[in-house]
């Protein structure tokens, strides 16, 4: 077993890693800005180094200043956590260039899965269906043209190395077409430094469903269940579920059957995600993240089983030592990611936090590095908290769901808090008949409601 982890990341998923460790006997590395000098992993730690400023290209992305803490404090392994370094290939062959072990995929598997068209190649060689589109990379307007065509409008227009929404278009007609090839490679070159952009159909009302797996480096590979992760707005998801409420059990094992074959196939090791469209009864793969996911928490509750855990078992070298047939899952899980956030406006709220209550009780947990008098900094992400339930029934989540809203305290900036109590009150989440296209238009609809 690994005897001492660095901890390339901040926040609530650094402090998460930190409690992994301290329960295997591992000892910590928290890495951190100037800005998180007074951070709650940074505190808890066994060790802690500085590596810069607070900006993230000079403290968190700094991989010169990670790998030479790792140098000095002796970690054996690297855990990045989710964001930053976590999906970047070359930083993974550094950590493993330098004897460390890098909790995660391989840097051939991460660089595969961040190129979209690659990751969409071998999963169409592997026979995981795949949303109709080009067979690659678009050379010309004119090869858009004659796809849209083939797949009938509407269509998307999206990044190769794409993420978060951007560089990702869609054209209504063949009128639209143009404008929308032209911004999306536009934004994909300013935003990845590559212009590739694909396309693909466009579906008006999806469901966002991911599968979590687990593989060890002997071969084997289990899944750990599905998470729905329709309710987004502008692409970044706010609500996930495990299970998702129009998935069955039977669906369920045939896309994990296939996802586990697959990754069996390519020599995968590791946490993963794949992430798929579901429409009419139909799956659609569109992106696999080759990392812990931030809604990692509604699989562990439903399954009992701690992922990351698992991650570092497998980073040193274990066999997972179960099977698929030994994972069972048990009821429903609700996750609400909270964020230093205005919830009417989005715009950033950071400062310092004069109150904060977590709530508690049978079936709830939070996942947050937030103290009364912390200072939540400006420089980062705005995530500050993940609420998560459990419940027998989907029923009895949202009901706890609801209880646990109404307790939580984060006084002193504003966070979304507001509006997931909102979201939690709609009869369209209340019955499960939502898209990834709904929580657009409900907050829309909010807001004209106080204008």
């Amino acid at each position: 077993m690994l005897g001492k982890v660095l901890i390339a990341n901040r926040g609530e998923i650094a402090l998460r890693i930190h409690r992994a460790c301290q329960e295997m006997g591992i000892r910590t590395v928290a890495v951190h800005s100037t800005a998180d000098a007074s951070a709650m992993h940074v505190r808890l730690a066994d060790e802690s180094v500085c590596i810069g400023p607070p900006a993230a290209r000079d403290s968190y992305l700094n991989v010169a200043a990670i790998l030479s803490a790792a140098a000095i404090t002796g970690a054996d392994a690297v855990h990045p956590g989710y964001g930053f370094l976590s999906e970047n290939a070359n930083f993974a062959e550094m950590v493993e260039a330098h004897g460390l072990a890098f909790v995660g995929p391989s840097p051939g598997h991460i660089r595969m899965m961040g190129d979209k068209i690659a990751a969409k190649d071998a999963m169409r060689r592997l026979g995981v269906p795949l949303v109709p589109g080009s067979l690659g990379a678009l050379n010309s307007l004119e090869e858009a043209r004659s796809v849209a065509a083939e797949v009938k409008y509407p269509v998307l227009i999206k990044a190769a190395a794409g993420g978060g929404g951007r560089g990702m278009k869609v054209a209504r007609s063949e009128e639209e077409l143009e404008e929308a090839w032209r911004v999306a490679r536009t934004e994909a070159k300013a935003a990845f430094g590559n212009d590739e952009v694909y396309l693909e159909k466009y579906l008006d009302r999806p469901r966002h469903i991911e599968l979590q797996v687990m593989a060890d480096a002997h071969g084997g590979v289990v899944h750990f269940g599905e998470r729905d992760c329709s309710l987004q707005r502008r692409h970044q998801k706010l609500v996930e579920e495990a299970g998702s409420p129009v998935l069955s059990a039977t669906e369920r094992d045939a896309l994990g059957a296939q996802v586990t074959r697959a990754l069996r196939e390519l020599g995968y090791r590791n946490a993963g995600t794949l992430e798929f469209l579901w429409q009419d009864g139909q799956f659609a793969f569109i992106e696999m993240n080759t990392r812990l996911q931030v809604e990692h928490p509604v699989t562990e509750m439903v399954c009992g089983i701690d992922l990351v855990k698992e991650q570092l078992r497998v980073a040193a070298g274990e066999p997972l030592g179960y099977g698929q047939s030994d994972i069972r899952f048990h009821g429903h899980a609700i996750e609400c990611r909270i964020t230093a956030e205005n919830p009417d406006t989005f715009a950033p709220s950071p400062g310092r936090v004069h109150t904060y209550h977590a709530p508690g009780g049978l079936g709830v947990r939070v996942d947050s590095a937030l103290y009364s008098g912390y200072a939540v900094p400006p420089h980062y992400d705005s995530l500050v908290a993940k609420l998560v339930v459990h419940g027998a029934t989907r029923a009895e989540a949202i009901a706890r769901l609801r209880r646990s809203l109404d307790e939580m305290v984060v006084d002193g900036i504003d966070t979304t808090l507001p509006l997931h109590r909102a979201i939690v009150e709609a009869p369209e989440f209340q019955a499960g008949d939502y898209n990834i296209h709904w929580l657009e238009r409900f907050v829309a609809r909010r807001q004209e409601g106080r204008s």
